[in-house]
């Protein structure tokens, strides 16, 4: 689907998320978690951690595991690919990742279906 069609939500605006850090935005229904990371962007994935079911993907700690830029989960420890939403403990436990883009210092979600 190209990006153009998709229905897109402003969420904050690009200083409202530090660097290295994320923020939980409610887009259409969906707890979704929006990551600022260094020269690489900004990143949105599922908010709710697979596992424990509670919404706190955001509140985890940025940091990357080889070519991954991830979030640890604060309650399990698992870590989450901020592009692709793959744990990569347990795929199985994947999220969905979704898109992101910036237009005059806001940031904007795009649910992926």
């Amino acid at each position: 689907m190209s990006t153009d069609t998709l229905a897109w939500t402003d969420v904050c605006t690009v200083d409202d998320i530090l660097p290295d850090a994320g923020v939980c935005a409610l887009v259409d229904g969906r707890h979704v978690a929006v990551f600022r990371v260094g020269a690489d962007g900004f990143h949105a994935i599922d908010n709710v951690d697979p596992k424990s079911g509670a919404s706190v993907l955001s509140r985890g700690l940025v940091g990357s595991l080889g070519e991954h830029v991830v979030v640890a989960s604060p309650l399990y420890k698992n870590h989450f690919d901020l592009r692709t939403g793959e744990c990569l403990e347990a795929p199985e436990h994947s999220v969905k990742a979704h898109a992101v883009r910036v237009e005059a210092g806001r940031v904007l979600v795009a649910l992926n279906a």
